[in-house]
């Protein structure tokens, strides 16, 4: 049998409600990423040295000024969260501290002052159970939560902010990707880098996504769904995907990129190392190069290739291109491990499977 925490609420925030809820005109048959928002938002604002109350407020415009500092210098953070409809009807979060902490880490890297835990945690809570309608049935769908903060003071001038706005915004979401949960095709870009040691690619900032554009458009123009990154100092070392981390199995061993300070530390990049760990697989977290995984591709050895990340939650690979060098992999299912995997995290996200790791907040 499994157990079931006791669920949580928050009514710490001043509300004003929408008066015309836009749920039934949600086609949630058809839904895609991250083009339908949920009624509320939540707002928190910062000024002369400390946080206001905070407020959920109707989803809708917010006023900027053209002089501020985001809009020019792109100081500001955000994270990306989910919730789901568990088999009992109350709705799970998954991972709130740890998505804290990532998110606290960027802001200290933009140089941006701390919100404190307890008020992004409570947002969150009371954000998700105002509009927890909103929150598909469907399990191969969710409810997607995007904290963000962004710096607002009026200067055009590279300096830090002295004001800043911290706001939640949620969507129910489908697939990330069009292929489903079916193997994805990536490519490298040896003549693009991401992410460079003592930069932000370990953080979860505007400008680390923006500068990817432009090559995962010409991937994708090339037919691949990603972009397949190598570091940028030698060009051979994997690094990770453009929204996912990555994960090879070669020789019975699950291999990922070590965290060097280039690479986004995902939060389902953790829970897929805590979970192999537990079942006593072997996982190395190491450098692994590309002529290495095309080697061990032609010996047979490299039996699966996949990503893990908050949208996409598990993603097969079925094919990686490098230079004109091709990795073709099971091109129409997932692989044992990640399936394994799969079916574990979706399990403990919709309480089918055991939470014994308390990863779950209940609302």
């Amino acid at each position: 049998m499994i157990e079931t925490k006791a669920p949580v609420h928050s009514e710490r925030f001043s509300v004003n409600k929408t008066t015309e809820s836009r749920l039934s005109n949600i086609d949630y048959n058809n839904l895609r990423f991250g083009d339908v928002f949920a009624d509320h938002m939540f707002e928190l604002r910062y000024a002369n040295g400390k946080w206001d109350e905070g407020r959920v407020l109707p989803y809708g415009p917010i006023q900027v000024m053209p002089s501020s500092n985001i809009l020019h210098y792109g100081q500001g953070a955000f994270e990306g969260m989910k919730a789901f409809t568990a088999k009992d009807g109350n709705i799970h979060i998954f991972r709130i501290p740890e998505h804290y902490q990532r998110f606290n880490n960027s802001c200290k890297r933009m140089n941006i002052p701390s919100v404190p835990y307890d008020v992004f945690h409570d947002a969150i809570v009371q954000l998700v159970d105002l509009d927890r309608n909103w929150v598909p049935k469907d399990e191969l769908k969710s409810l997607y939560l995007r904290p963000f903060i962004f710096a607002t003071e009026e200067f055009l001038g590279l300096k830090t902010s002295t004001t800043y706005r911290f706001m939640v915004i949620t969507g129910p979401v489908g697939n990330y990707y069009r292929e489903g949960i079916n193997p994805v095709k990536l490519t490298t870009m040896p003549d693009y880098v991401r992410a460079v040691k003592g930069g932000v690619g370990n953080a979860k900032v505007p400008g680390n996504y923006a500068a990817s554009l432009y090559p995962a458009h010409q991937a994708m123009q090339q037919g691949y769904a990603q972009v397949l990154w190598l570091d940028a100092l030698e060009r051979k070392y994997i690094e990770e995907v453009g929204a996912m981390n990555i994960f090879f199995v070669i020789d019975d061993t699950i291999i990922t990129s070590e965290l060097t300070g280039t690479i986004l530390p995902g939060i389902t990049r953790k829970t897929v190392l805590e979970l192999t760990r537990h079942w006593g697989l072997n996982v190395e977290e190491r450098l692994i190069s590309i002529d290495e995984l095309i080697k061990a591709n032609k010996e047979g050895r490299l039996t699966e290739a996949f990503g893990s990340g908050t949208a996409a939650v598990i993603s097969p690979v079925g094919l990686i291109h490098h230079k004109g060098e091709t990795i073709t992999l099971d091109q129409e299912r997932m692989g044992p491990v990640a399936e394994r995997l799969y079916n574990t995290i979706t399990g403990i996200h919709h309480g089918r499977i055991e939470d014994e790791f308390g990863w779950c907040t209940v609302v």
